[in-house]
């Protein structure tokens, strides 16, 4: 999976580090602008998440009073509808309590298996972009002469892939900002338009989840006192959008970026979530699309390619035969 990522994001900044090199730069240098420019990408995310948790860490005091009133209440509910007393609801609690020890280790193996990842995604996002040339001329070698052109075209073709699946995820994005934002305003949450940015931009970070931005939101919303019927209505906006993103936006919007038709990108993001779970979402859709590039090359599998490809209307193709 980190490998798939930097292959991706190798992809991505090949036209940067062609026109870098045309100007007589160093490869190595060339590269490492491409990593200062991911690690700024990522310092920029991580420091407009730390400024919305540093205001929420600040007011943890009044956030924990709020904490301990809602479950004051949810214990006088239990109570008078269950007949379960405090006491006895403060002996299983303290008896299903995790022990802080195991939370730790827990919290440490998130902590760990992230930062491990992103320094695999960063190491083969490099090495993969450096040695470009390289593996392109391995794949040449590795085809009989009478098709190395073909196979050229083929890796050209493959490499542009993750470049038009990102104008169509921007496309998305702001598809998301509109509809996070239509729905936080009317809801009437604070800083609506901050939230509904920070919802969508977090759509295409695989290792902090789609729950991260939805999570803040409720947290600081709680925080300044948001009623649980606008904290309901935060998770059903959320589900909602989720829903319109899985399986309608993705499908039209970003699937024909990749020539894939809608079934089959629907297809590739059920088995990416199997497979990898959030980042397999992420990675599914330019490596299917990659997968039809290959098929559509080789001739056994040329019918598979047009299975997964766009289907064509009648009136475009009758043109084409009467041109």
């Amino acid at each position: 999976m980190p490998l798939c990522i930097g292959g991706i994001l190798a992809t991505l900044f090949l036209p940067l580090t062609h026109w870098l090199e045309n100007k007589r730069w160093p490869k190595g240098l060339a590269v490492f602008v491409c990593l200062l420019i991911i690690l700024l990408m990522v310092a920029i995310l991580v420091t407009l998440l730390g400024w919305k948790i540093s205001e929420l860490v600040t007011d943890v005091g009044a956030l924990k009073q709020k904490a301990m009133m809602g479950l004051s209440q949810l214990q006088t509910y239990i109570y008078s509808h269950f007949g379960i007393s405090v006491e006895k609801q403060s002996q299983i609690m303290a008896t299903e309590k995790p022990s802080y020890s195991n939370i730790m280790q827990l919290i440490a193996g998130s902590v760990v298996y992230i930062i491990t990842n992103f320094i695999l995604v960063l190491a083969f996002f490099c090495f993969l972009l450096y040695y470009r040339n390289h593996i392109k001329n391995f794949l040449i070698k590795l085809t009989v002469p009478t098709q190395r052109k073909e196979m050229g075209h083929l890796i050209f073709t493959a490499s542009q892939v993750s470049q038009q699946y990102l104008v169509g995820l921007a496309k998305m994005i702001v598809c998301l900002w509109i509809m996070y934002g239509i729905a936080f305003s009317i809801l009437g949450v604070k800083d609506a338009i901050f939230f509904a940015i920070l919802c969508g931009v977090l759509e295409i970070v695989p290792f902090i989840g789609n729950l991260t931005g939805t999570t803040l939101t409720i947290l600081i919303a709680a925080l300044h006192g948001a009623k649980f019927s606008m904290l309901g209505g935060i998770v059903i906006t959320y589900g909602v959008v989720q829903f319109i993103q899985g399986w309608l936006l993705e499908p039209v919007i970003v699937g024909p970026q990749v020539k894939i038709n809608p079934l089959f990108t629907i297809i590739a993001l059920v088995l990416g979530q199997l497979l990898w779970g959030i980042p397999g979402i992420f990675l599914a859709i330019p490596l299917m699309a990659i997968f039809k590039i290959i098929c559509d090359h080789i001739e056994p599998l040329k019918p598979l390619g047009f299975l997964i490809g766009e289907v064509k209307s009648q009136k475009s193709t009758r043109q084409k035969k009467e041109k």
